[in-house]
């Protein structure tokens, strides 16, 4: 089978979506069967019922007064943080809505970890909502993050200072819990604390880490202070092995959604039924039929539970772990950028020419130019899949990605030598 091509082998440490998880697959093709949608009552109801239960124990988990909150299910972690984006807007200035841009006395920015300038670490579609919802790129703030790639608060503080010092209004700062690249964890309750001072709305992008929330051992320090946000991306079709896709957007106030979003569309969201018509959906988001996202979870979720979550959590952080200590064991093979948060491992193959080179900047561009060419005969040899990407602060890069639970370690020490037998005459 060709590791190239299957996303589902376990040599395929490519992307953060990987490998397959039996039980959420059957429930896609139960899913595809029903074939049905999401946006009333009366069409999905137990799959309505479901995903108000699924839901509600999700944000229980982010925090226990969020339990009162509201979420929906998204088509991706970039739809769920543009709605984040339009609740603030709606929260703070209600009137939007109807009058538009001439309710707003003022320029609006928004605040985001400058690792989104590298391709998705941030996430790229934070900057995207800038330009979607009219506030323009320029005014999505990028703030500097520190060699580790978190956010640094005493430079969020100071921009945003600046900003309302020029009669600008920040009103969104968006705090990534697992950086595409690198895996980093802003510090939540540093930065909720200017957000708090400033009066500004605090959203949690953790896509990539948010099942770590399953995990007592590894929740903290990463997440700690993700109650005091004010809405959450988390999507289980990545750490947790949903099957694609699988986003959710989480709010710890309830009605957001619904007030921001409603349209009362009287052929579909009669207020009128038999039924509580607050299980009608689709009214509270911008696409109104919605794919059913929810089975193939709550089937998931049946079948493990939170310990059955938190266990594979736990495993996958572990197999990280001993990836790490692996690529310290031969330092003349493999330099270890630095110490992953996530399932992120960065670092550079070294062929056997460059071994006795002091390491520097010189010899970090020289194993930059190595990256795509040992990428291209993984490809070409069909054994292995492992991403690279530049960053801010280094050329090209290896980025391997733990999150299929089909990985050994095993898989781990084959992963390494593989790329030694492919590399070492480069």
């Amino acid at each position: 089978m060709n590791a190239a091509l299957f996303s589902g082998h376990p040599h395929f440490f490519n992307q953060l979506s990987c490998g397959l998880d039996l039980i959420s697959m059957a429930g896609e093709w139960l899913t595809a069967t029903a074939n049905t949608n999401m946006f009333t009552y009366e069409i999905a109801p137990v799959f309505i019922l479901m995903e108000n239960v699924v839901m509600t124990h999700m944000r229980e988990i982010i925090g226990k007064n969020w339990r009162k909150g509201d979420s929906i299910l998204a088509p991706g972690g970039s739809i769920s943080n543009l709605y984040a984006f339009l609740a603030a807007r709606h929260k703070m200035f209600p009137n939007y809505k109807e009058k538009g841009i001439a309710t707003i006395q003022g320029q609006l920015v928004m605040f985001t970890s400058d690792q989104a300038r590298q391709s998705e670490n941030s996430h790229y579609s934070v900057k995207s909502c800038s330009s979607v919802c009219g506030l323009g790129t320029d005014n999505c703030v990028m703030v500097p993050s520190d060699e580790h790639g978190r956010m640094i608060p005493q430079e969020l503080d100071r921009l945003v200072a600046d900003r309302r010092s020029r009669g600008h209004i920040p009103f969104f700062v968006c705090c990534t819990s697992g950086t595409t690249v690198l895996g980093s964890f802003d510090p939540i309750n540093d930065i909720a604390d200017i957000c708090k001072k400033y009066g500004m709305w605090l959203h949690v992008d953790a896509a990539w880490g948010g099942g770590l929330l399953l995990s007592k051992k590894y929740r903290h320090p990463r997440l700690s202070g993700v109650e005091r946000a004010d809405s959450v991306t988390w999507n289980p079709h990545k750490l947790m092995g949903a099957l694609l896709q699988c986003s959710t957007i989480h709010f710890k106030e309830d009605g957001l959604l619904m007030s921001c979003n409603q349209m009362s569309a009287d052929y579909l969201f009669m207020q009128d039924k038999l039924y509580d018509i607050r299980f009608d959906t689709g009214d509270k988001v911008i696409q109104c039929g919605r794919h059913n996202d929810i089975f193939k979870l709550w089937l998931q979720w049946r079948a493990k539970g939170d310990h059955g979550f938190e266990i594979h959590m736990d495993r996958l952080m572990e197999l990280t772990e001993y990836m790490v200590k692996r690529i310290k064991e031969q330092p003349e093979k493999f330099y270890l950028i630095m110490e992953p948060e996530l399932v992120n491992v960065s670092f550079w193959y070294i062929p056997t020419r460059l071994r006795k080179m002091p390491h520097g900047p010189h010899r970090e561009q020289e194993l930059g130019k190595m990256c795509p060419i040992l990428k291209a005969r993984m490809m070409q040899t069909g054994t292995l899949m492992v991403g690279y990407q530049p960053d801010d602060r280094r050329p090209n890069f290896f980025r391997n990605i733990i999150s299929s639970a089909a990985v050994t370690e095993e898989d781990v020490d084959f992963l390494l030598n593989e790329m030694d037998r492919l590399g070492h005459d480069l």
